[in-house]
């Protein structure tokens, strides 16, 4: 399948969302999920700025949240570049077909900071399951990963990235706290190895909780 060819994909700003084009994309997650948490979707709306969507005429099959900006963080001179994976989601018959892929780059090169850059960016994202992290876990630079220990930088860093997704971080950890009820559960097999779990040991998915991952790209700062 070549998602450029057989959907119209569309790019834009998220809180210029007419009303009709907001229900489309609460459609599509309660189809994508089990006990679909909507209140995760506007929350998701409001602080990533750039959905793409594709489209089979009028009707939606696949969106994904992103967004690309400069923050201070802890112990940088400067503001860093981050690009904020958010969620997406893609109709149950087009799983597997490139499409999910195609739509978060396009949200991700939208404003045109990611071509523009020179130097490192810190790549970001939210994950309920290791499914969701197996992309990012392959990453040399990412954190959390197993048998290595959280610095303090880590975690200042950490909370600041959480404060952009408007939520907070358990005390010494990477992990997300949950609102108290599950974001959903996607209709999917969850087809991992036993030790791909391991960073997903402490995290209540009943209540909401999920992992923050953090990969500098194409190399770490000094000391990280």
């Amino acid at each position: 399948m070549d998602p450029e060819r057989d959907y119209r994909i569309e790019v834009g700003d998220s809180a210029a969302l007419t009303a009709r084009e907001r229900e489309q994309v609460h459609a599509l997650f309660a189809q994508a999920y089990e006990q679909a948490n909507h209140d995760y979707i506007d929350s998701s709306l409001s602080c990533l700025g750039t959905i793409a969507r594709a489209r089979d005429g009028d009707a939606l099959v696949g969106f994904a949240l992103t967004d690309v900006r400069f923050a201070e963080l802890p112990r940088f001179d400067a503001p860093q570049l981050l690009l904020l994976a958010g969620i997406g989601c893609v109709e149950l018959p087009l799983r597997r077909c490139g499409l999910f892929s195609h739509l978060s780059r396009s949200a991700a090169r939208a404003n045109g900071l990611l071509a523009a850059r020179e130097g490192r960016f810190l790549a970001c994202g939210r994950m309920g399951h290791p499914a969701g992290f197996r992309a990012m876990s392959q990453l040399p630079t990412v954190i959390p990963r197993e048998g290595r220990e959280l610095s303090d930088w880590h975690l200042e860093v950490g909370a600041v990235v959480a404060g952009l997704y408007g939520v907070r971080l358990k005390p010494g950890s990477l992990i997300v706290e949950g609102s108290g009820r599950p974001v959903g559960h996607p209709r999917i097999e969850i087809d991992v190895a036993p030790e791909e779990w391991l960073p997903f040991r402490d995290v209540d998915r009943s209540r909401g909780d999920s992992l923050l991952g953090l990969a500098w790209q194409p190399d770490v700062p000094d000391g990280w």
